[in-house]
C-alpha cells in the first residue's frame, strides 16, 4: 500500500511533510492523554515501565509497518524513542497521583 504522492518540487514535498507533522504531532498529543489517565490505574512504577507491554507494542508496530509499506527499523527505533519518552511521562504522573497515598510506616 503506499500513501506518495508525485510531488513536483521541493516546496511541495516540504507542504506534505509539514502537514504529516501537524497530523502526528496532534496524534502524539491524543496519546499522551491516554498514557495519562492510564498511569491511575498502575499500582507501581514496574506496572508503568511494563517491559512486556513495550515489546508487544513493538512487534505490532513492527508488523503493522511491514504491512503499509513502512521502513520497519525506522518504526521501531521511532516508537522505542516515544515510549521511553512517554513512560518518563506516566512515571511523572504516577508519583503525583501517589504522593501522599503511601501508607505511613509503623
Amino acid at each position: 500500500m503506499s500513501y506518495t504522492v508525485n510531488c513536483t518540487s521541493i516546496e511541495e514535498v516540504r507542504t506534505n511533510i509539514d502537514r504529516i507533522d501537524r497530523e502526528i504531532v496532534a496524534l502524539l498529543a491524543e496519546r499522551g492523554s491516554f498514557v495519562k489517565q492510564a498511569a491511575s490505574f498502575k499500582k507501581s512504577t514496574e506496572d508503568v515501565k511494563a517491559p512486556q507491554r513495550v515489546e508487544q507494542v513493538i512487534s505490532k508496530v513492527i508488523t503493522l509497518s511491514q504491512e503499509l509499506g513502512a521502513n520497519p527499523s525506522v518504526t521501531e527505533h521511532v516508537y522505542r524513542a516515544m515510549i521511553s519518552g512517554f513512560i518518563n511521562a506516566e512515571l511523572t504522573e504516577h508519583a503525583e497521583l501517589n504522593t501522599g497515598r503511601e501508607k505511613p510506616n509503623k
